[in-house]
């Protein structure tokens, strides 16, 4: 198959990037259930919780750039834990260009758990997230 020739770009061509709307299917967790669509800033929420839930790898349906690495965190030193457990999720969720920032990480341990809280800030506003790793 031979490349098509002829054709020039020109220099000054002004390329606009949109925003891609967000509506997703709005997912009840509790009770297992789709509940119409969502769009804004609940998608983003609903895709924040999702991509924590979602081990990283595990899975051969997601890309490898979607999803989190907690489990590997399991018994190791706090102090590493600490460190690991802020970048990770702040890897995981940077994937997401809806959202610009993870923030005011915050944690506490409580025998083999972690307890992670942080705010996300993305182009909808910005929220709260907590997070048990055990």
């Amino acid at each position: 198959m031979a490349t098509p020739t002829g054709t020039i770009i020109p220099a000054n061509l002004e390329i606009v990037e949109e925003q891609q709307p967000s509506l997703t299917f709005g997912i009840d967790f509790d009770r297992g259930r789709v509940i119409g669509m969502i769009d804004g800033l609940e998608a983003v929420k609903q895709a924040v919780f999702l991509i924590l839930h979602t081990e990283r790898y595990r899975y051969l349906i997601y890309t490898p750039d979607y999803g989190a690495e907690l489990e590997g965190l399991i018994g190791r030193d706090q102090l590493f834990v600490q460190s690991e457990l802020k970048r990770r999720i702040r890897e995981a969720l940077m994937q997401d260009d809806r959202i610009e920032d993870v923030a005011n990480f915050g944690i506490e341990f409580s025998g083999d758990s972690a307890l992670v809280r942080f705010t996300v800030i993305s182009t909808f506003g910005s929220f709260e997230v907590e997070r048990e790793v055990l």
